[in-house]
């Protein structure tokens, strides 16, 4: 397949590509462009309620859990921003339809609300809940806040309750049953399995990869063939494997800046 050659950064405010954002239909998010000079975009509703991002450091996934955030957003989504270091979406902070909690109590505490919100959602009509804005729950670093989760846990356990804990049997029936409840997850690292039950191949229909080991391609996308080459990727640069596809993308760049404006003042012209 002939390659496209691409700028070392796709910035959200490079020209036509906001106005090709604003046209997605709701439910719809670019991820970027390939080298084949395909739009690879996510469809939450036809093909992938989830999404899975894992890159080694620097490699883009706190940009790309932002911009399809901030996308499904703009489209009237409502979202839970789980930033367990407290400074990589601080975007999020204010902004009217979004929860951001950044400690590990917070971050239980929304996650157990969130299990208690899927289960209203499920026993609605279809007509309720087709009137009920989507909810994105995005989550950085997951395989180091799951496990913070499970000892936090462990600190006020009494003897009868369950050992696992709520907050991530919540977050995994969110991945289980979020299709039928408009929730849909995006996940930044590499969820372990024992956490939550399954394997992520199972969990996310799409998968966002940068930067990572051959062990962790053959784990995380395991019918795609061998881990590319990857080590020189440049900046930006991530693989989306989508039905069993990879496509070298170039992602979407967008700052802290670009974001607020976007959302609390869409007509502003983002320079």
């Amino acid at each position: 397949m002939k390659k496209t050659a691409l700028p070392k950064m796709l910035s959200f405010s490079a020209p036509d590509l906001r106005e090709q954002i604003e046209a997605l239909p709701e439910g719809t998010a670019l991820i970027g462009i390939s080298t084949s000079g395909q739009a690879i975009a996510i469809d939450l509703d036809a093909e992938s309620p989830h999404v899975l991002v894992c890159t080694a450091s620097g490699g883009g996934s706190t940009t790309v859990l932002r911009s399809l955030t901030a996308q499904f957003l703009h489209q009237g989504a409502h979202a839970l921003v789980l930033d367990p270091k407290r400074i990589s979406h601080l975007w999020a902070k204010g902004l009217p339809t979004v929860t951001h909690r950044g400690n590990v109590a917070g971050i239980h505490d929304a996650l157990v609300g969130l299990g208690d919100e899927l289960a209203r959602r499920l026993d609605l009509t279809d007509t309720e809940l087709a009137a009920a804005p989507r909810l994105i729950v995005s989550m950085d670093s997951a395989h180091s806040t799951l496990r913070q989760l499970t000892r936090y846990w462990e600190t006020f356990r009494e003897k009868g309750d369950p050992h696992t804990s709520p907050a991530v049997t919540a977050l995994e029936a969110a991945l289980w049953a979020g299709r039928g409840a408009r929730v849909n997850v995006i996940l930044d690292g590499t969820p372990a399995t024992s956490a939550l039950g399954a394997a992520p191949h199972e969990l996310f229909g799409t998968v966002v990869l940068a930067r990572v080991s051959a062990n962790t391609w053959q784990r995380l996308a395991p019918f795609t063939g061998p881990a590319p080459k990857q080590r020189h990727m440049q900046q930006g640069r991530v693989h989306v494997i989508r039905h069993g596809e990879v496509h070298e993308t170039q992602a979407i760049w967008m700052t802290d800046a670009d974001v607020v404006t976007w959302l609390t003042a869409p007509d502003d012209t983002l320079s």
